[in-house]
């Protein structure tokens, strides 16, 4: 049995901000299902703590000594569904209101990385592979071959490191390097972690792994071009040869809409007709939305700035409410565009609703009653939302890049193929064009449109094919030389 230890900074069940935390709630348990023994350690943040913490069993309190920092950790562990998860406490650290953008975040999680490596030890738990998550655990391929140099239990573990979002970087000043990692600077002057006038956390992840993975395929070749390297290209383009694209996928006994107790009603593939009309009545009924069963519905849950391509949309939004179409908007972001959403709701009364924060009851009822869901981003290193939206049967239009590309298969009307519509160029012209060709597929060719809604549902968005890829590349990395 292989045994690998996900690192990350936040994972479902117990915290969330973004898609990472989808990938550690639901790929651990897939692979588990392979008979490999999957451990995940996380940040005891203070959501965390007032949430779940009594349920916790407390392991052991152990120091941690990196640079200047000379502190304990307090660890704690649960099983989740065969999983163990580990939580590493440190209330200066972690217990605060939020998770990341405090002045100390490379304190924090040096501290946190180096916490892992040391839990290792007070365990004597020493995994095959350790796959690591995002800037906030990029250290930890360097810090195990540079701390534990002469340690063999340390040296024959592997490192695996996931890139979610090439956008966050964890960017930290030269003195953060000796300071709170404990590392030379040396490692500075050879340019092996250093980028521009500072560190790069993601940088050495790139650069120390065995291997460097990113979350869909398009996405691994998009990140080498200048365009969406983040000024990251060259050192990838180092690494090209090492680099997977792994395309995620969702918990769907989470998403499911059988299932859902948060529906008006649950439907199946079978039953998605009655069921999705059932959904788009109560979901009008909830937001002072005109009851009208047969006008398209379009839905976007989505965070709201520009990387969303939400300029896209505001550039367009009268011609787009020209069109015979409802809109809600879920989600919270940039002031301005959030003011903007809350000026459609005015003027368009009864045809667009805007939600602004986040609320998870109403996304679930968002992508069961809507027709058509929205994610025209600029840059998309996955998705989760489209394929939620592919689960409950509402069509995904997006631009065509990153996992959008790699999941959502642009509709064919001469043979009715197809998963959603979807568009190439950064053109709020063809956003329009494309919503208002999927509002004349919807009105005009009802046969085409519900074999799309039965094409989405039947799509396997679990993780069981991302899952066999991950398992080709941990195999390449135990039996490389």
């Amino acid at each position: 049995m292989k045994s690998i230890l996900f690192v990350a900074s936040e994972g479902l069940p117990f915290i969330k901000s973004g898609g990472l935390a989808d990938v550690i709630g639901s790929l651990p348990y897939s692979l588990k299902q392979k008979n490999m023994d999957v451990r995940v350690v996380l940040p005891l943040y203070l959501k965390i703590a007032l949430n779940h913490r009594e349920s916790f069993k407390k392991v052991k309190t152990f120091p941690v000594l990196t640079g200047q920092i000379n502190t304990v950790a307090t660890l704690y562990e649960k099983d989740v569904q065969g999983v163990i998860y580990y939580f590493i406490e440190h209330q200066g650290y972690f217990e605060r209101e939020g998770l990341y953008g405090y002045y100390d975040d490379g304190a924090r999680f040096a501290f946190f990385q180096k916490a892992v490596l040391e839990m290792l030890r007070e365990l004597q738990f020493y995994p095959e592979i350790i796959h690591s998550h995002d800037w906030h655990t990029g250290m930890i391929p360097a810090m195990c071959k540079i701390h534990y140099a002469n340690d063999k239990k340390y040296q024959k573990i592997k490192h695996v490191y996931t890139i979610h979002n090439l956008a966050y970087q964890g960017n930290f000043p030269v003195s953060v390097l000796t300071d709170c990692l404990g590392i030379s600077d040396s490692f500075y002057h050879d340019g092996s972690m250093r980028f521009y006038q500072g560190i790069s956390f993601m940088k050495a992840g790139i650069l120390f792994a065995d291997k460097i993975s990113t979350v869909s395929p398009t996405y691994s070749h998009e990140i080498l071009t200048k365009e969406y390297g983040e000024n990251m290209d060259e050192v990838l383009s180092y690494r090209k040869d090492d680099l997977w694209g792994i395309t995620n996928g969702i918990d769907t006994k989470l998403w499911d809409p059988s299932k859902d107790k948060l529906l008006s009603k649950k439907y199946s593939l079978k039953s998605y007709a009655s069921g999705k009309k059932a959904n788009k009545k109560a979901l009008q009924e909830e937001l002072g939305l005109r009851v009208t069963p047969d006008t398209m519905l379009v839905g976007m849950v989505s965070r709201l700035t520009n990387q969303k391509g939400i300029h896209l949309i505001l550039e367009k939004l009268a011609d787009i409410m020209g069109l015979d179409l409802q809109f809600i908007v879920l989600g919270s972001g940039e002031g301005h565009i959030e003011d903007a959403f809350k000026h459609m709701e005015y003027k368009y009364k009864r045809r667009a609703v805007f939600y602004c924060g986040y609320n998870e009851e109403l996304a679930h009822r968002i992508y069961a009653g809507c027709d058509v869901f929205l994610m025209p981003s600029l840059f998309e290193p996955c998705g989760i939302s489209q394929l939620i939206a592919m689960r409950y049967g509402t069509l995904p239009l997006v631009r065509e890049t990153g996992g959008l590309k790699d999941t959502v298969t642009p509709f064919n009307q001469y043979d009715n193929t197809g998963t959603g519509f979807s568009f190439a160029s950064k053109s709020s012209d063809d956003l329009y064009y494309t919503l208002r060709y999927a509002c004349d597929t919807y009105y005009l060719n009802s046969i085409g449109f519900n074999a799309m809604i039965e094409n989405a549902m039947k799509e396997d968005v679990s993780f069981e094919k991302s899952c066999k890829l991950y398992l080709e590349m941990y195999n390449m990395v135990l039996t490389k030389k």
